[in-house]
């Protein structure tokens, strides 16, 4: 049983380090739109999106991971009726 978490864990490790960080990018809009700080001609990146992708896409990729090994943990443990 323990290589499902393993499996569990790694697949929810990529889908929340991916999807924090481009909610980090969306905050990062956000603040730099609040604090009227002109984005990146070129790209049209917010001011210092990277910080914000960066720690969305930790905090993100931490959360996931332990909500999804969570449930996992407490389905296997509750007993199934049939």
């Amino acid at each position: 049983m323990r290589w499902a978490y393993f499996g569990v864990g790694c697949f929810t490790l990529v889908a929340g380090f991916a999807s924090g960080g481009m909610l980090g990018v969306l905050v990062a809009k956000i603040v730099g739109a609040v604090q009227k700080c002109p984005a990146d001609p070129e790209t049209g990146a917010p001011c210092n999106w990277l910080a914000y992708a960066f720690f969305g896409a930790i905090i993100g990729a931490i959360s996931l991971s332990s909500i999804a090994l969570a449930r996992l943990r407490r389905s296997e443990r509750s007993p199934t009726s049939e």
